[in-house]
């Protein structure tokens, strides 16, 4: 049985008080909050560390608890997390049940360059030949996407294989176009150029450019990225070039594509422990990462502070009702929102099968505008996450500064005092949990279907979670208000 707790390596020795701890290490992380996997000898162990370390204040931080899976337990062991914010990293456990049937590490993060069109020809070969003849030595699968950006000068390749196998794809590949180009007297430096998803660039680059400098310097590579203002919804790559001799080129890509593959994995164990504490989510139908059938990462993943949603949710089927979010934005930001023409707008509403609208200012000096989102809680997903995205590239908040913003939900006035709790205490326990901020006003008189509002101020992960937390709880009441009715008559037949 093993927990994560996201504090610093020297206080999770705290945790050998609940039980025989078998191993205690700290795993990769980029944030102020440190990762630490601690196994037990046993499941009750586990779970009283459950019990005794959720909400335990350490260094005025409450720990968090939930539960992750472990490959050689048959039940669930929980995970703490700490500091503010809800942002779990580190690599899942190897043989972990809960990523189930995905595909293993090699075939999850293809690697794809863009090479001059000039030189598609020579790549595939005579009656393709050439590339049949790399796929076999280097036991990979590749794709040269001709059709794409008809007109352009350059043409994406990906290549599906293991982290080796793509490397001496590349290799061939750059040798080949260098040799073209040597046939064809072209003079000019032929670079090799990777493109790769803007969620892990950042990574890539490292604190003040450090990880990116070690790679140049490691490499004898001088290495530049294109600008985030290239990036659109549909496309969100950005691209690597690399610059150096054909074997620093190839040094290169196996260092870039490492950084690459551990920001991967750090991103599908945090969506994985995420997915298990925001009821609904799941992660398969999301569309976040790649499923068995496609073996490479989808082009659409949302760009910003979360790592977000392409393909469609799980298909929770007539039984899930649509909800309205009211999420308030900078009035600032309305005409990126919105986009040309209300072009960026209709695709996010396309992309996250969400009604999306604005509503009309309330005055000259409003600061904020409200944006009304209606959709099932995948819709809610997509469609928030991209927005604090949005907002986060087109600098609508500094380069340190976490996006967060009010989201308001309205509920049924029955269910108002469940969400607060006795004293407080439900509201208060959420607060803790989620790191947003939640508030149901006092004397709110209820609206004309008999709800009340609650707001919620975090940043992405924190304000689902809430918005998901209080969704739930709204469930249960309406479930234990069902016997009741039943109980008194004949079921009344919905209002249409």
């Amino acid at each position: 049985m093993s927990i994560l707790l996201h504090i610093s390596l020297d206080h999770s020795l705290k945790v050998s008080l609940y039980g025989s701890v078998e191993s205690c290490e700290q795993v990769n992380t980029d944030t102020e909050t440190a990762v630490v996997n601690v196994r037990y000898a046993g499941k009750d162990q586990a779970r009283e560390a459950l019990d005794k370390l959720n909400g335990f204040l350490m260094e005025n931080y409450a720990l968090k608890v939930s539960y992750i899976p472990d490959e050689t337990a048959a039940a669930d062991a929980p995970a703490v997390g700490g500091r503010r914010g809800f942002n779990p990293r580190g690599p899942p456990r190897q043989g972990s049940p809960n990523l189930g049937a995905r595909p293993k590490l090699q075939s999850d993060v293809p690697l794809r360059m863009l090479v001059p069109t000039q030189f598609v020809g020579a790549i595939i070969g005579k009656e393709g030949a050439t590339i049949r003849n790399i796929t076999k030595q280097t036991h990979s699968k590749i794709d040269i996407h001709r059709k794409e950006n008809a007109g352009a000068a350059e043409k994406p390749i990906t290549v599906h294989s293991t982290p080796e196998g793509c490397s001496s794809a590349c290799r061939n590949i750059m040798e080949i176009m260098q040799k073209e180009a040597v046939d064809t007297k072209i003079t000019e430096e032929i670079p090799l150029k990777i493109l790769a998803h803007n969620n892990f660039v950042g990574r890539l680059i490292g604190k003040e450019g450090r990880n990116l400098k070690k790679i140049e310097q490691d490499t004898d590579t001088k290495i530049t990225i294109s600008p985030l203002q290239d990036l659109t919804l549909y496309n969100p790559e950005r691209t690597i070039t690399v610059k150096g001799t054909l074997e620093a080129c190839g040094k290169a890509e196996e260092e870039i594509m490492k950084k690459i593959r551990e920001s991967y994995e750090n991103d599908v164990a945090a969506m994985h422990l995420q997915s298990n504490l925001i009821p609904g989510l799941n992660l398969n139908a999301l569309g976040i990462f790649p499923g068995a059938a496609s073996g490479g990462m989808s082009p659409s993943v949302v760009s910003g502070p979360p790592a977000g949603a392409q393909a469609g949710y799980q298909s929770f089927g007539p039984q899930v009702e649509s909800e309205t979010v009211h999420l308030f934005i900078p009035a600032l930001a309305v005409g990126a929102i919105i986009g040309k023409q209300g072009q960026h707008i209709k695709q996010l509403s396309r992309f996250a099968g969400a009604s999306i609208k604005i509503a009309p200012a309330d005055g000259i000096d409003t600061k904020q505008r409200m944006v009304i989102i209606t959709g099932p809680p995948e819709a809610q997903f997509k469609a928030q996450g991209r927005i604090f995205g949005k907002l986060k590239e087109e600098n609508f908040f500094g380069p340190k500064e976490e996006v967060k913003l009010e989201a308001h939900i309205k509920v049924p006035s029955f269910a108002a005092g469940r969400v607060i709790g006795k004293g407080g205490k439900t509201v208060n326990e959420l607060q803790n949990l989620t790191s947003a901020e939640v508030v149901v006003p006092r004397d709110q008189t209820p609206d004309e279907n008999d709800q009340v509002v609650v707001k919620i101020t975090g940043h992405f992960y924190a304000s689902q979670l809430a918005q998901r937390k209080i969704q739930e709880i709204i469930s249960q009441v309406r479930r234990q208000q069902q016997p009741k009715a039943s109980a008194t008559g004949p079921p009344v037949a919905r209002r249409k």
